[in-house]
């Protein structure tokens, strides 16, 4: 612990990192002040009784990644989820596009067009998303119904969302990087105060029970941080040789190095995939209400079956475990070629030991990465279960044939009454906020890091020791 405190004063000695993180911090603080100011022409009370009503569909994600910004529709309401969409739609680009990958290819240059149209993806996405928060504003009651009040909403949240992706950018170039990821990190540890309010109201009852309940989920939460750490660190090495070679005059020697391929290629991606795919229905029905007079109809049993259709129900579990298992194969095979890398090695004198270049290295390299794949989806769906077991329970009564004797099973029984209604806590700490949290802080920790040995201080964990990031 002393050489952590130790590493703590490191930062704040060197000049440059010292301006970085109080760099960080102001644009940070700038971010959260922007979520207290509201767009204009907003009634509050409506939006609050009307929020109560949608806080599970797809605006529900949209407030995670908002950092609650949404919720009360201030200036930052949309955060950086368009600029992450234009992001992810630019690293599928390449696959689409052949022009686009040769862009790609271009080194320095090609990256900053690459940055450039996502930009100006971002406003695209950012007009239209905003053009529907106000269309659904206005039918909800919350704003005018004037075209003029729409667009204060279109222009406002746009210029909001432009301003948030500058903001990012300016940590990731003058800050200490990961611009995004940070913002994200700071809207959702910005609701943890109020989480752990509740825990200390139900300490404070002075019942055993909840007591035990909080100590229980503590624990869990624990497990699965220490799990994700694990996770995300773990590496499997390649071996790479390159054989020896003569350019001109000169002859290079073989030498042996590593392809390390991470565990867990897809980071959180996969996951907000599935959520939001699966937020979809609940936004599509919340906006299509049956006939109140003809309920038993056939849309009106759809309507039925989807507002029950969220966290802890049996076929939201099972639809979202699959999704983001599918989401997490698909995604890899997209960011990582193993085609590409076989050529690449050949290209360059290097070969996997005991496999010919080319095809059979292809071969090898996707039969690990399949294997690895595997686990990380697994995972993935597990680190995303788990707190929404906890939270929201899992109700098992909904599961055909054996449900209803299994409910009354668990309901009879002390220990496992919770399970099908969950801890009972109102704030959201699931498997997405806690990916992102561990992930960034992981990456954030290894950049400062890297700077304090850089300059030969000793890194969070003493001489000799190296902490990693998810891109280490």
């Amino acid at each position: 612990m002393e050489k952590f405190f130790a590493a703590i004063q490191n930062m704040f000695r060197v000049p440059e990192l010292r301006k970085r993180i109080f760099f960080t911090l102001g644009m940070l603080a700038i971010y959260r002040l922007g979520a207290h100011v509201t767009a204009p022409g907003i009634n509050k009370v409506q939006l609050e009784r009307v929020w109560g009503e949608v806080a599970g569909t797809l605006l529900g994600v949209l407030d995670l990644f908002s950092g609650g910004n949404f919720r009360t529709i201030s200036v930052f309401a949309l955060g950086v989820t368009p600029y992450i969409t234009a992001s992810i739609i630019m690293q599928l680009m390449p696959v689409l596009s052949p022009q686009f990958k040769k862009v790609q290819e271009e080194g320095e240059v090609g990256r900053q067009k690459i940055n450039q149209w996502t930009r100006y993806l971002t406003v695209a996405l950012s007009s239209i998303q905003t053009f529907f928060v106000a269309t659904w504003l206005q039918r909800n009651g919350i704003i005018p119904s004037t075209w003029w009040a729409s667009l204060m909403i279109v222009i406002t949240l746009t210029t909001g969302t432009i301003f948030v992706m500058w903001l990012g950018e300016q940590i990731t170039e003058r800050g200490i990087g990961n611009g995004i990821s940070l913002l994200i990190f700071a809207g959702i540890v910005i609701g943890l105060p109020s989480g752990i309010m509740q825990i200390k109201d139900r300490i404070g009852a002075g019942d055993p029970m909840q007591t035990l309940g909080v100590v229980f989920l503590v624990v869990v939460m624990v497990a699965l941080i220490a799990l994700i750490v694990y996770m995300e660190s773990a590496r499997r090495n390649i071996a790479i040789s390159y054989a020896s070679r003569r350019v001109g005059n000169q002859t290079f020697r073989g030498q042996e190095t590593s392809l390390p391929l991470k565990l867990n290629m897809g980071g959180v991606i996969p996951v907000i995939f599935a959520s939001s795919v699966l937020a979809m229905p609940q936004t599509v029905f919340s906006a299509l209400p049956p006939d109140p007079e003809n309920p038993n109809s056939a849309w009106g049993q759809v309507y039925t079956f989807f507002q029950q259709f969220h966290g802890g129900d049996p076929y939201y579990e099972f639809v979202f475990i699959s999704l983001i298992v599918l989401f997490t194969f698909f995604y890899i095979t997209i960011i990582f070629n193993t085609d590409d890398v076989a050529d690449n090695l050949r290209k360059h004198g290097g070969f996997v030991p005991g496999v010919r270049p080319g095809a059979q290295t292809a071969d090898y390299l996707n039969t690990i990465l399949t294997r690895l794949t595997t686990v990380g989806a697994l995972y993935l769906a597990f680190v995303a279960f788990a707190p929404q077991l906890l939270l929201s329970g899992f109700r098992v009564a909904r599961l055909p044939f054996i449900g209803p004797s299994v409910d009354n099973f668990l309901t009879a029984t002390p220990g496992l009454s919770w399970i099908p209604t969950g801890l009972g806590y109102q704030f959201f700490f699931g498997g997405t906020s806690l990916l992102i949290l561990v992930g960034v802080a992981m990456d954030t920790i290894a950049q400062i890091e890297a700077q304090l040995v850089m300059r030969n201080y000793e890194g969070f964990l003493g001489a000799g020791s190296r902490l990693r990031g998810r891109r280490a």
